[in-house]
């Protein structure tokens, strides 16, 4: 070992739980940030998509915003591989620094984007750019912190820290819920579209630099000899010698972005073009919904460092499998949002299973040499082909009078992702992450 690489083991072995609680504060706070930046586009989008796509009726204006939000998601693949290396070859830290630093320069764009009125087809251009840049930082964010989380936490509690990345996940679709919130409260529906969206973009940009500051001091978990290592950050090492892991990162985030994806971004609007609820009571259910899930994350983590992260995996896979479509059914023609709370809450426990362990449980298949590669690009793309269509595939199938065959393709999925659990090796005994 060099002078360089004594010092970074020795000071990860030996950090105190304050300061670990403080790592993981770091790492997670720049996944808040990333999650509001990306979804305040979508919550503010009804305000501003007039300003950069004026012509044709509101319909046609939502859907270029939603081509514009679904091209960052496009983005994620080439993130996760582009962050993955920078952070196997450069460091942890140094790749997480320059994600949160992209997606605040992104927001900051868009807050500060002239209108079509004022440059013309340069400004939805503009926002082109930025949206890419922000989807590129969000898909590197997800294996660089889980990563570095999962390296961090504590042994034998590891679980249980590395579930505050969803925690922050869903906390920063809250947070930007909330903060639209009181300004639809404070400013008039006339204000909100002339300039009023641009606040949550800046609040975002602002966030972002918070966290920067608290990742500057975080400690590095690679040694220089790993970073230097020939097969750091290899998508051709990755590929040859951990297909495997690869592969079976690849089904199992399939059906467990699917059917996250379904149960929180898509479910408010099942709730309302399918259940008949309106839309500020299907807002209220989702945002109490969320809140729970949220705070089941530790919980599951913890159980997890329990009974192993194979057994939730499968627990998670089997029973998502067997209730996805009765629970759907009975949304249907649920009419007391008690009862479509109760039964979301339900889903959400299942699903978390999978969301209070899915980046550790990734991380710990890896090497240090391609984890952050293999966990970030894995992700990505299962997340980008599967979690990114949910919505589409769910109304499509609606659109054609077929509803309930979504159900029966996310129950199928989860199947899937139960098979790949019960055939990978336990991560906790691979012996790959300490």
């Amino acid at each position: 070992m060099t002078t360089t690489d004594t010092a970074d083991a020795h000071a990860i072995e030996h950090l105190t739980p304050r300061q670990r609680i403080f790592a993981i504060v770091g790492a997670s706070s720049g996944n808040l940030v990333e999650w509001f930046d990306f979804y305040i586009y979508s919550f503010c989008a009804l305000y501003f998509s007039s300003a950069f796509f004026p012509k044709g009726n509101p319909t046609t204006q939502l859907l270029n915003t939603a081509g514009i939000f679904a091209a960052g998601f496009l983005m994620r693949p080439i993130g996760g591989w582009l962050f993955g290396r920078v952070a196997d070859r450069y460091g942890r830290r140094n790749a997480m620094m320059i994600s949160v630093l992209m997606m605040c320069g992104g927001s900051l764009m868009i807050a500060a984007l002239p209108t079509y009125a004022s440059i013309g087809t340069a400004a939805p251009t503009l926002l082109l750019v930025a949206r890419l840049f922000q989807g590129l930082s969000v898909g590197g964010e997800y294996g660089t912190s889980a990563t570095y989380m999962s390296e961090v936490a504590e042994p034998g509690r590891k679980g249980f820290f590395a579930s505050f990345q969803y925690v922050t996940l869903i906390g920063g679709q809250l947070a930007a819920l909330l903060v639209l919130g009181i300004l639809q409260l404070l400013l008039t529906h006339d204000e909100l579209k002339a300039w009023g969206w641009r606040i949550p973009f800046v609040v975002g940009a602002l966030a972002a630099l918070v966290s920067l500051y608290l990742r500057r001091s975080l400690h590095e978990t690679t040694t220089a000899t790993e970073r230097k290592s020939e097969a750091a950050g290899s998508v051709a090492s990755l590929l040859k010698h951990h297909r495997r892991a690869f592969v079976t990162v690849l089904g199992f985030t399939a059906g467990g972005s699917l059917i996250f994806y379904a149960f929180t971004t898509y479910m408010q609007k099942y709730l309302v073009n399918t259940a008949g609820m309106s839309t500020e009571t299907a807002s209220r259910v989702m945002t109490v919904c969320l809140l729970l899930y949220m705070l089941m994350q530790p919980a599951f983590g913890a159980l997890s460092d329990r009974i192993g992260r194979r057994t939730s995996m499968i627990a998670f896979g089997a029973l998502t499998a067997v209730f996805t479509t009765p629970i759907m059914m009975a949304l249907r023609n649920v009419s007391s949002p008690v009862t479509a709370g109760a039964l979301i809450v339900c889903a959400l426990a299942m699903i978390s299973l999978y969301t209070s362990i899915g980046g550790l449980i990734k991380a710990e298949m890896f090497p240090v040499e391609v984890r952050a590669l293999g966990v970030g690009l894995s992700y990505a793309v299962a997340n980008a082909i599967f979690g990114g269509s949910a919505e589409y595939v769910a109304l499509w199938f609606k659109q054609a009078g077929h509803e309930p065959y979504f159900y029966w393709y996310v129950s199928v999925m989860c199947a899937v992702a139960c098979v790949v659990a019960i055939r990978m090796p336990d991560p906790t005994k691979s012996g790959l992450l300490k």
